[in-house]
């Protein structure tokens, strides 16, 4: 591990609560990892099909930190190659009120946002990455 993150996970910059959690989940894409946990997403591929398109080194480095965090666990559902599915722990579901504000918030201010539950067009399985086949 690089020596900036080591020290980044190990020694909060300040004793700041907010501060502190957003060493921890305030990049770009952690949250929306776990947002796909709540909907229910498990396995790395079901990451790969979020309408946000996060990298697959990203999503990798992002399941490794939670996991790491203690936000998540994961279990083997298969030896070779290894590949496992996601699940969040009791820390990572106390994100969920967390969740549930940001969506108020951008809801009330960040014009044409919506939820899930009220996508409209085709859903999110039925979208392909650009330049990926589907199976």
């Amino acid at each position: 591990m690089p020596q900036s993150r080591r020290r980044r996970a190990e020694v909060p910059r300040s004793p700041c609560p907010i501060s502190g959690s957003l060493d921890l989940i305030g990049d770009r894409w952690t949250l929306l990892v776990v947002r796909d946990l709540f909907w229910g997403k498990r396995r790395f591929g079901e990451f790969l099909e979020s309408p946000e398109y996060i990298p697959t080194n990203i999503l990798a480095d992002r399941l490794g930190r939670l996991e790491q965090a203690g936000l998540l666990g994961r279990k083997p559902y298969q030896e070779n190659p290894p590949r496992y599915d996601y699940a969040l722990t009791r820390k990572g579901r106390d994100l969920g009120p967390v969740l549930a504000a940001l969506v108020t918030w951008g809801k009330c201010h960040i014009p044409g946002s919506r939820t899930l539950g009220e996508s409209k067009g085709p859903s999110a399985k039925a979208r392909s990455r650009p330049g990926r086949k589907r199976a």
